[in-house]
């Protein structure tokens, strides 16, 4: 297929689960991993809410017409970041949901990444349902789960999309 390791090609969008829960020493797994990311400046201005609740999965199915899955997912993630801590706040904490994604894939469980941030009203809604404070920004929420759908691992890559040296610039 590639050369790329085939646990980051695993790495798909997984947006269907089955109703096994996923365990503590799991989301343990998957934060620890997330919290791995690099961070400018070691800053990690990150936070993170685990939601198992069904009645606050259900509030973040409704956030907006690609959240549903969050209802399904017997645990989500909201990813918050604090611009105050950080100007690098959306790369560092974008570093780590990539991290809690591909740390899902190697443990044989489904993720998806549901963006929030920018949507002032998306954000507003994930920060009533979960009690956030103001000075914090709710980047996405990742439901995850046990997959009740399978998906190939694949490469995306796009040879016309790579430079040398200088843009437009081909060997």
């Amino acid at each position: 297929m590639s050369g790329a390791p085939k646990w980051i090609l695993k790495r798909r969008s997984i947006r269907a689960y089955t109703e096994a829960p996923v365990g503590d020493d799991q989301v343990k797994a998957l934060l620890e991993a997330a919290m791995a990311a690099p961070s400018g400046s070691d800053k990690r201005p990150w936070a993170f809410v685990v939601v198992r609740d069904p009645k606050r999965r259900k509030a973040l199915a409704g956030v907006h017409r690609w959240s549903y899955m969050c209802e399904g997912a017997p645990v989500v993630f909201a990813v918050l970041g604090d611009p105050t801590t950080s100007h690098h706040w959306i790369a560092d904490c974008s570093a780590a949901t990539e991290n809690l994604l591909l740390a899902a894939g190697e443990l044989g469980l489904g993720a998806v990444w549901v963006g929030i941030f920018p949507g002032e009203e998306r954000e507003a809604s994930v920060r009533r349902t979960l009690a956030i404070p103001d000075r914090l920004r709710v980047l996405c929420l990742i439901p995850v789960g046990h997959p009740s759908e399978t998906k190939d691992a694949r490469t995306r890559y796009e040879e016309e999309k790579v430079y040398y040296e200088t843009f437009g610039e081909r060997p």
